[in-house]
């Protein structure tokens, strides 16, 4: 399992999406604001319909949801964000792509160079990271809504290039240009979608051990504590007694 899948899994565990829930309101807040600034419709703006699912899909109230929109369609007034992706290196040589909104920029990379900084990473130079990901679309659905053989008919049939089971979970992954198409078949057949993005896949990962592997996640968890910090993608394989033990400490 990559990195990113395996850190999507511990925050679970862990309970960190319950106890964050403002943070994450503002995260899916930061998203519907920027999408809607490419149109306030989410029938024909796909990115934001993308992301107002999202919102729903945690219970985000409907007046949030709302005001985002039209805070990026300019009919609110509010902070302008940028999008802003940063490359850096965790302890044991784990590769991490940033994704970040921010109305300020060198507040922002200031915060990000301190904390990866204190916890032994590093920034790294443009594109010294990221060749080493691909670009891809992701679904997850609960695996209580859905059998596998019948989800695998479904999304093979609309383009899809992978599923697997995560922890109690199917995640569909797409390229990025059948990500639409593969996510609207899944919402048209009645199926609960808990969560779609595109994301940053490793082609590789690299092995990472128990101390080392402590030092890593504590890395992204400072990171996600960031207010900017919308994604965080990394390249670790830790193994799953490692990450079992790590979840309960």
């Amino acid at each position: 399992m990559s990195g990113h899948s395996k850190w999507h899994s511990i925050r679970f565990k862990k309970g960190i999406i319950d106890a964050r829930r403002g943070k994450l309101f503002s995260r899916l807040a930061k998203e519907i604001i920027v999408a809607a600034k490419g149109g306030g419709d989410p029938g024909i703006n796909v990115r934001l319909r993308t992301a107002i699912a999202n919102a729903r899909s945690v219970s985000m109230p409907n007046d949030n949801i709302t005001r985002a929109i039209k805070r990026g369609t300019g009919e609110v007034e509010g902070a302008n964000y940028e999008e802003i992706l940063y490359e850096a290196y965790a302890p044991g040589g784990v590769a991490l792509v940033i994704e970040v909104l921010s109305d300020n920029r060198n507040r922002t990379a200031g915060d990000i160079r301190s904390i990866l900084t204190k916890r032994g990473g590093s920034l790294a130079g443009a594109n010294s990271v990221l060749f080493q990901f691909d670009r891809k679309g992701q679904v997850r659905v609960a695996a209580g809504t859905t059998t596998e053989d019948d989800l695998f008919m479904l999304v093979s049939e609309a383009g899809a290039e992978n599923l697997e089971g995560d922890d109690g979970s199917f995640v569909v992954t797409t390229s990025v240009e059948q990500f639409e198409a593969v996510r609207g078949a899944i919402e048209a057949a009645g199926i609960d979608i808990a969560s779609a993005s595109l994301v940053y896949l490793p082609q590789n990962t690299v092995p990472v051990e128990k101390t080392a592997a402590k030092k890593v996640l504590d890395l992204m968890s400072a990171l996600e504590d960031q207010d900017d910090v919308q994604n965080i993608h990394a390249n670790f394989d830790i193994p799953d007694e490692v990450l079992a033990a790590l979840s309960e400490d």
